[in-house]
């Protein structure tokens, strides 16, 4: 098992340069520079104060020389400072929004697999039942319906016509004077809206991958040996069943840990939410090209890890794959 782990983990050093390297040269190809965007509304500037900007930025180097001091710096976890007039460091402004984007997405990833694992279950167990087709419908509807239309459906309906919600930021115009109850109360409606848009595009895809998993474990035949000895059916899927049809959502777990950072950006934008999604977005128009780095490092970072854990889980559950079999 420690060969095993010491091999995934040798793995992602290569890979994260890898994707760093490309993730470097595909940013400077988009149109549009930083000190472009930042005086196009000044057409009074100089070609001079452009070229002093260049030189500040470190822009005016050949673009294998800015990504090798980039990567020194990144080597001291100092993603450098950020190309908006603040000029403050990226990981000033990463930690500021991180904490928010963390809370709502793991809130909506626990909604998701919490609701989508027992809606497979019930899909699959009473399977082309009036109820399976119901799901199916959800499913299509979840798989169709584009997130910033719902989103901003929901904000209509909820917020404008109904008023039964508020459609944008974390908190009211004067919460800082509430109860603690209260201060928590308005937070959660604020909330509301920007979750369930999180969670229903995915948990209609769990829900679906979920009822294809049971239908494929439920076929196997220690299944019907089960039956075949008198085990009510409640035993049957909830423990001989579900902890195999369980290990393909295991792959989809570890898939979901980026998302935990970089998954949220039209949904933040949308309902001005200020975590890492908006501030992304925010770095793209901008041509921030420090701060739009550091947080693609940091979703790649993610990635190999839920890949590692992924392998991890199923080296647990499965012995042939921790000793290479097949």
């Amino acid at each position: 098992m420690l060969s095993y782990l010491l091999k995934r983990l040798l793995m992602m050093i290569p890979l994260l340069f890898g994707i760093t390297i490309i993730t470097f040269v595909v940013i400077h190809l988009a149109p549009g520079e930083p000190v472009e965007m930042q005086v196009a509304m000044n057409p009074k500037v100089s070609a001079q104060a452009r070229q002093r900007m260049r030189e500040f930025y470190g822009l005016d180097k050949p673009l294998h020389v800015q990504y090798v001091t980039w990567v020194a710096r990144m080597a001291k976890l100092d993603f450098g400072r950020s190309f908006a007039p603040d000029n403050r460091p990226v990981t000033d402004k990463i930690k500021e929004r991180i904490p928010v984007t963390l809370s709502l997405n793991i809130i909506a990833l626990i909604l998701e697999f919490g609701l989508a694992i027992p809606i497979g279950i019930l899909a699959a167990v009473h399977r082309d039942t009036l109820l399976d087709k119901g799901i199916t419908i959800f499913v299509f509807l979840g798989f169709a319906v584009p997130t910033f239309w719902l989103a901003l459906l929901l904000m209509y309906l909820f917020g404008v016509k109904l008023s039964w919600l508020p459609i944008s930021g974390l908190h009211s115009l004067g919460s800082e004077g509430f109860s603690p109850f209260r201060w928590l109360w308005d937070m959660a409606k604020h909330l509301i809206l920007p979750i369930s848009v999180a969670a229903f595009g995915s948990l209609a895809g769990l829900s679906r991958y979920m009822r294809s998993n049971m239908l494929d474990v439920i076929r196997q035949d220690y299944i019907i040996t089960a039956r075949a000895k008198g085990l009510s059916e409640r035993t049957v899927i909830y423990r001989h069943a579900l902890r195999n049809a369980l290990l393909p959502v295991i792959t989809l777990l570890g898939f979901s840990l980026p998302g935990l950072i970089g998954g949220s950006v039209i949904f933040e934008t949308i309902f001005a939410i200020p975590g890492m999604g908006q501030l992304f977005y925010m770095g793209v128009m901008a041509r921030d090209y420090p701060l739009v780095m550091g947080i693609l490092v940091i979703g790649a970072f993610l990635t190999l890890v839920g890949n590692l854990l992924a392998d991890i889980s199923y080296a647990l559950a499965d012995p042939r794959i921790r000793h290479g079999q097949r």
